[in-house]
């Protein structure tokens, strides 16, 4: 018995001083975003005490599972749309919204040389398979096309579309050769100013719509202090200075 009264008076010890580990912080985040936020996890989590689960995923998919129920907390999307779709069904705080990132666009081809003369190879159309995120889900896809319609190439070059279900996947199409050149996101191919891998055209952003991306808190977590504490922390200097490595604008 006496044991046993120990043991219990260890467990009400570490309730009332919160050194039990609370359950971790579910986040959705669309899969462009994927090398800024898992730096940002790591700063979040290392000043914060807490701890992050995130998922990687296409913003279109994320909304869908967010409706029939998935466990998330906070919600980084591709896009403006998909908060709004969450907000308008009740299942997001619209006081909690913020734009954390506006991305740009790139073609992008793993040969060094490809790209070298801008635009070029998809003006011509010298090329066998181009890559695009699907259009229908990813907010990279619809740029990509607006791109193709601004050059009168969207038709024309259809057939030879392969067409990725989010950006990562796209951007994979791409880097195991299975299309020449790809739609992307320069995230993907940039840090710091340089170029990864490969060549590149970074696309005029008067070429396309306006990537702003959008963050937002679920209506679940509405009184959750870690995810509070993480929509605060993303409008900090100092993830805007990681965000912003990653060849993105903010606010």
């Amino acid at each position: 018995m006496n044991q046993l009264w120990k043991i219990s008076l260890c467990i009400y010890a570490l309730l009332f001083t919160g050194q039990l580990a609370a359950a971790p912080l579910t986040i959705a985040v669309a899969s462009n975003f994927t090398a800024a936020m898992t730096e940002l996890t790591r700063e979040f989590e290392n000043i914060s005490g807490h701890q992050l689960n995130v998922s990687y995923g296409s913003s279109g998919k994320f909304v869908a599972q967010i409706r029939h129920g998935a466990p998330f907390d906070v919600f980084l999307s591709a896009d403006q749309d998909k908060p709004t779709v969450l907000i308008d069904s009740g299942l997001a705080l619209p006081e909690s919204r913020l734009t954390y990132a506006i991305g740009a666009l790139a073609l992008w081809s793993k040969d060094e040389t490809l790209l070298n003369t801008g635009n070029e190879i998809l003006l011509s159309r010298t090329f066998n398979k181009l890559a695009i995120a699907n259009p229908r889900l990813a907010p990279y896809g619809l740029a990509a096309v607006d791109v193709l319609r601004h050059f009168n190439l969207e038709d024309s070059t259809r057939s030879s579309w392969v067409m990725g279900e989010n950006i990562a996947q796209t951007y994979q199409y791409v880097s195991t050769g299975n299309a020449d050149i790809g739609f992307i996101a320069l995230s993907q191919i940039m840090t710091n100013g340089q170029l990864e891998s490969g060549s590149a055209w970074l696309v005029p952003p008067e070429l396309h719509r306006t990537i702003k991306q959008d963050a937002i808190l679920l209506k679940r977590a509405g009184k959750n202090k870690a995810a509070i504490e993480f929509m605060t922390f993303l409008s900090s200097v100092k993830a805007k200075k990681i965000i912003s490595s990653y060849s993105y604008r903010v606010n």
